[in-house]
């Protein structure tokens, strides 16, 4: 397997030219199931493969479940901001170095695995609600400057799952 399949095991994403309703219920569907499926995938891994990058260089299983978490309580929060304010800037963190805290080392995996179905309970109930006016709202990323549609947010949230639970897949499979 080579580098950019280790690093993107289920591709990178790509946003539709045209994103349909049908877009978005799928990838709501996908992010409300995501937890279910990714905790429970993640509660399989022994305490040898949570320490086990998914490749070298790269994070271990226990970073990587603790990233899922950190990047989806951005995107909640993201969308909320794009959903009460006109075009925000959001801030951007650094995942390197959040994945190499404390927290990430001594916390167990299941306290990040609860915040996740919580969370993600909260965020659906957002995702469901919102009429397509509020799929065209923005938010704009500092670093990458330029605006993000909350459409194009959820298909890549979704995609952001799968590839996550990818890395844990090859940690598994190794």
């Amino acid at each position: 397997m080579n580098i950019e399949q280790l690093k993107y095991p289920v591709g990178k994403y790509n946003v539709p030219q045209t994103i349909t309703q049908d877009h978005i219920n799928e990838w709501i569907e996908e992010v409300e199931q995501f937890p279910l499926i990714f905790g429970d995938f993640a509660n399989q891994l022994s305490d040898v493969e949570l320490n086990t990058p998914y490749r070298e260089g790269g994070w271990n299983g226990k970073q990587v479940i603790h990233h899922v978490v950190d990047s989806h309580m951005n995107a909640y929060i993201r969308t909320k901001l794009a959903l009460t304010e006109d075009r925000p800037t959001i801030s951007s963190y650094n995942e390197a170095l959040w994945a190499e805290m404390s927290d990430v080392e001594e916390i167990d995996i299941s306290v990040s695995l609860h915040l996740l179905e919580g969370l993600h309970r909260r965020w659906v109930s957002i995702l469901k609600a919102m009429a397509n006016d509020d799929l065209k709202r923005v938010y704009v990323h500092p670093e990458y400057g330029r605006e993000y549609p909350l459409d194009e947010v959820i298909g890549l949230y979704a995609w952001h799952g799968r590839h996550h639970l990818g890395h844990l897949k090859l940690i598994k499979s190794a």
